[in-house]
């Protein structure tokens, strides 16, 4: 007879997940309602991830009268995101799991911050089509000076702070119209 562990520092595999319908998020965004074909068929468990990526009808969108994404104003809304290069390189040589956490940390905190603007509730209504340009910062340095410089523009953005190190590692900005905000990101390039 194998003995168990008496504590593990895992969670137990949890084999009846909650259904989404009984989470929060329903409740606080009704634009992410379960939809019918998410349940399982003959079964009354819900599926583990919903079929929340096809578009919502029109009236459902609580940004149906807000910015028009793209198409017939020609502003395409981008959300910038500029991530320290140093960190992937030597001596600091961070994974890239942690690099694209803090990227998400940051677009995730500008969006949050700015949830009430037309714009950015214009860009998440794009869904599958939502477009987010990543740029790289040479070093902490520069990363600093952008945020002076979008401070000083009054451009709304996200500067992230990992924790414990308490060191800036990522500038996201919100959704804007590429035109507004291009002229002062041009002299950054694409992350590779």
């Amino acid at each position: 007879m194998a003995l168990r562990k008496p504590f593990s520092r895992h969670a137990p595999r949890n084999r009846h997940p909650i259904p989404y319908i009984k989470m929060a998020a329903p409740s606080l965004f009704p634009q992410h309602a379960v939809r019918a074909d998410s349940v399982r068929q003959g079964r009354s468990d819900w599926a583990l991830f919903p079929a929340c990526s096809a578009p919502l009808p029109p009236a459902r969108c609580p940004y149906a009268k807000m910015a028009a994404p793209g198409g017939s104003s020609g502003r395409r809304l981008v959300q910038y995101v500029v991530l320290r290069g140093d960190l992937q390189r030597e001596p600091l040589s961070w994974p890239l799991g942690a690099l694209v956490a803090q990227a998400c940390h940051a677009a995730l905190a500008a969006v949050h911050a700015h949830y009430g603007q037309a714009d950015t509730g214009a860009y998440l209504a794009e869904g599958g089509s939502m477009r987010t340009v990543v740029l790289e910062a040479l070093d902490e340095c520069a990363l600093t000076t952008l945020a002076e410089t979008l401070k000083q523009h009054n451009i709304d953005h996200k500067v992230w702070i990992e924790q414990p190190e308490n060191i800036a590692t990522c500038i996201a900005l919100r959704p804007y119209p590429k035109e507004e905000v291009h002229q002062h990101l041009k002299k950054f390039r694409l992350l590779k």
